[in-house]
């Protein structure tokens, strides 16, 4: 039965029924239907789209704004401590997998796709009936030069300086971490600020690599198998600071209210597990997209 005030240290607080989840499943359905719409050039496919962004967003504010509520009446006891931080070790791990998915797709082209085309193995006869000629080196557009000749990125430009953000937002992730615990509230804004600030700095400079990727150096989507895995690497490991950005600037706005204390803070622990997160795979995206 749902607790209306702070539960008892043996009774599991169970929310009383919520419109969230209906709201949210319309919500994504709408923004489904309207992407594909406009993919297909209906021309009131990308009004819909925007539509439905706009209600998925105002669901995931009504939504996380129960949950803060919720915590800041003292309905989560330990139990429901340890439940939340279960919750967010298996996320994480979720998300590590879903990079191991990438990164070995990306393991797959270049360590056996590539050679096996290039003529090693049983891969042979493809390359002399089909792509006599083929040269197996990385990085590559693959046979048939899909998209066209292109350059790729330096790893000593961009790609290094956003490598020393993220690893320096870590650092002041860290330290506001240790400044909640110590009750040094001015300390904690200063320093969970600062890594708002380089999570938007990196997202930024990002931003600025991609537009000379495809307007200077031709290195698109459409750039064969290096491209493809190229922005889907970088890509989604981009969304992923971006939606970290977001939680770090609400965990801040939270300290600022005086949300949390030094005992009490999980839904900071949680966003620092998740930027670190980011950070370790951002240095695999870094030594093999770029560097090797």
């Amino acid at each position: 039965m749902a607790q209306a005030h702070s539960p008892d240290a043996n009774i599991y607080y169970v929310p009383h029924s919520s419109r969230w989840p209906f709201l949210g499943s319309i919500a994504l359905f709408t923004t489904m239907v309207g992407i594909a719409s406009w993919f297909n050039e209906a021309t009131w496919g990308k009004p819909v789209f925007f539509f439905g962004i706009a209600l998925l967003v105002g669901v995931l504010f009504g939504w996380f704004g129960d949950v803060v509520r919720e915590s800041v009446r003292g309905n989560y006891n330990k139990q429901v401590d340890t439940s939340f931080r279960m919750g967010m070790i298996w996320f994480i791990f979720s998300e590590v997998m879903f990079f191991g998915a990438f990164f070995g797709a990306l393991f797959y082209a270049r360590q056996y796709a590539m050679p096996w085309l290039g003529g090693e193995g049983d891969g042979v006869m493809t390359n002399s009936l089909l792509w006599p000629g083929f040269s197996a080196a990385w990085p590559s557009n693959g046979p048939g030069s899909i998209g066209g000749v292109y350059q790729t990125i330096p790893a000593w430009g961009l790609p290094l300086l956003n490598t020393l953000i993220l690893l320096t937002s870590g650092v002041t992730v860290t330290i506001a971490h240790h400044a909640l615990k110590a009750g040094h509230r001015k300390q904690l804004l200063v320093f969970l600020g600062l890594t708002v600030l380089l999570g938007s700095l990196f997202l930024f400079f990002q931003a600025e690599e991609y537009i000379h990727a495809y307007k200077e150096l031709n290195l698109t989507l459409g750039s064969g198998i290096y491209g493809s895995t190229f922005f889907m690497l970088t890509g989604f490991h981009g969304a992923h600071v971006t939606l970290g950005t977001i939680m770090l600037a609400v965990i801040w706005f939270r300290c600022l209210k005086g949300h949390f204390d030094k005992d009490h803070h999980f839904a900071f622990e949680a966003v620092a597990w998740y930027w670190h997160f980011v950070d370790v795979v951002w240095l695999g995206l870094f030594l093999f997209v770029y560097v090797l």
